[in-house]
């Protein structure tokens, strides 16, 4: 499939889709709570809007609850070899030229245009990421025009009978580099772009601006969304502390709690900015004592580290050693080198990308390789496929033995710290106790 035929629905890309979409919703993400898929008409003409944080996780978190096959438009220098330009034909990418790909290169912008009405009419949607570029911060920055200048066009190509809907998509990762997070994706209501056709035809200018300034206001409301620079690490340091714990939550998402938290916080700084300082300096101040102690915020919310349930979760352990080691040649093969891999990127926000890949394309190849070498070498062949089958299973349960390990040593740490009275400790507490019940008041 090449970029002549791209809105024609491929079994390939399907099958292709089902078994990324299953690695990323099951392995990467231990969690994937998705809302507002009811906002989503598949017999609409749809222009999908999410922000942009997390590189190229933020264009699968969009495609895969969807059923259908969306195009993404992507920047176009990516597609400057030939041969991987058919790759990403192939994975329904189309390239969007820009000023600085040259002014001869923004024409081909001409051919893109008339694909992108293609795929519309086609009602095969299209995910445009309006931020432009993707930045590791949790706020929605400056929207393109390009995302309201493709959809008026292509509704004034159509004699404005498309009707097309914008839907704005709102992610958050509870960590955007790290596996088995919670990823969260909330599709928002539609956005009518035949709201606007009467003041395009006055003024195509003003009616981008107006439906660009709408977007930017409906995907703020599904995002968490820390507007000030100033004491921006304080606040989203805030959200962990307050609601970390809330992550794994279905009935009110953590990003909701996030929400109310910051709202609450944005009114407090126009009505008493001094207590508002207060919440932000001890937020900062926590961080810094905990990152020294060793010590994470859900062992500082429990008010007792009891010695008989650490020593009976130590013996447990203990006894279950063997099948971490066990897991953790799953763990290993297919997760840590990937890791050690994305070490070597600079650009943060693009680990994750390089983590997933890696991840799932040596599944890909050592998967049957692995399955192969078992049934020759373990006998008989009903136990290679049990031992086989037990691998995924067997990584999972390595990955919950580490955080349980994680636990267990925290906890002998803060009781040593007590026992010690530590005044580090005693002052972290006291500040972090503090800090709870200040934002509790608000």
């Amino acid at each position: 499939m090449g970029k002549e035929n791209i809105e024609k629905y491929s079994g390939r890309y399907q099958i292709l889709k089902k078994t990324v979409g299953f690695w990323h919703d099951n392995v990467f993400y231990r969690k994937v709570i998705v809302l507002g898929r009811d906002n989503v008409k598949p017999d609409k003409h749809l222009i999908f809007a999410p922000n942009h944080q997390n590189a190229l996780m933020d264009a699968l978190a969009v495609l895969f609850p969807l059923k259908g096959q969306p195009i993404f438009l992507t920047r176009a220098d990516v597609f400057r070899n030939k041969f991987i330009a058919k790759i990403l034909y192939a994975l329904k990418m189309l390239p969007v030229y820009r000023i600085r790909d040259g002014f001869r290169s923004v024409k081909g912008n001409d051919a893109i245009f008339d694909k992108t009405i293609d795929v519309l009419r086609n009602k095969r949607g299209l995910i445009i990421l309006p931020e432009g570029n993707h930045e590791g911060y949790r706020r929605l920055r400056q929207l393109k025009k390009g995302i309201c200048r493709v959809a008026f066009q292509a509704e004034e190509a159509s004699d404005f009978k498309l009707n097309i809907q914008i839907i704005p998509v709102g992610l958050e990762f509870s960590h955007y580099t790290r596996y088995r997070q919670v990823l969260t994706v909330i599709y928002g209501k539609p956005i009518e772009v035949s709201e606007y056709h009467d003041l395009y035809r006055q003024s195509p200018e003003i009616a981008l601006n107006e439906l660009r300034s709408r977007l930017a206001s409906e995907i703020k409301k599904i995002i968490v969304h820390i507007e000030s620079e100033e004491d921006y690490e304080a606040i989203d340091e805030l959200r962990t502390i307050i609601n970390g714990r809330y992550s794994d939550n279905l009935k009110l998402p953590k990003l909701f709690r996030d929400r109310i938290l910051i709202e609450k916080m944005n009114r407090l700084k126009v009505t008493d900015l001094p207590f508002y300082k207060k919440i932000c300096s001890l937020s900062l101040m926590v961080r810094q004592k905990a990152n020294e102690l060793k010590t994470s915020y859900r062992l500082l919310s429990k008010k007792k580290h009891p010695l008989g349930w650490l020593l009976a979760g130590s013996l447990g352990l203990i006894a279950t050693f063997p099948l971490f080691l066990f897991g953790n040649i799953f763990n290993m093969i297919f997760l840590e080198i990937p890791n050690l891999q994305s070490r070597k990127i600079k650009d943060v926000q693009f680990r994750s990308s390089i983590k997933f890949g890696f991840s799932f394309a040596i599944s890909l190849v050592l998967t049957p390789v692995i399955l192969a070498l078992m049934l020759v070498f373990i006998h008989p062949w009903w136990v290679a496929l049990l031992i086989f089958f037990s691998l995924p299973l067997a990584g999972l349960f390595a990955w919950n033995y580490y955080l349980i390990l994680m636990r267990i040593i925290g906890g002998f740490r803060i009781r040593y710290y007590i026992w010690k009275n530590n005044i580090e400790y005693v002052q972290l507490k006291k500040n972090y106790n503090e800090l709870v019940n200040l934002v509790a008041s608000l």
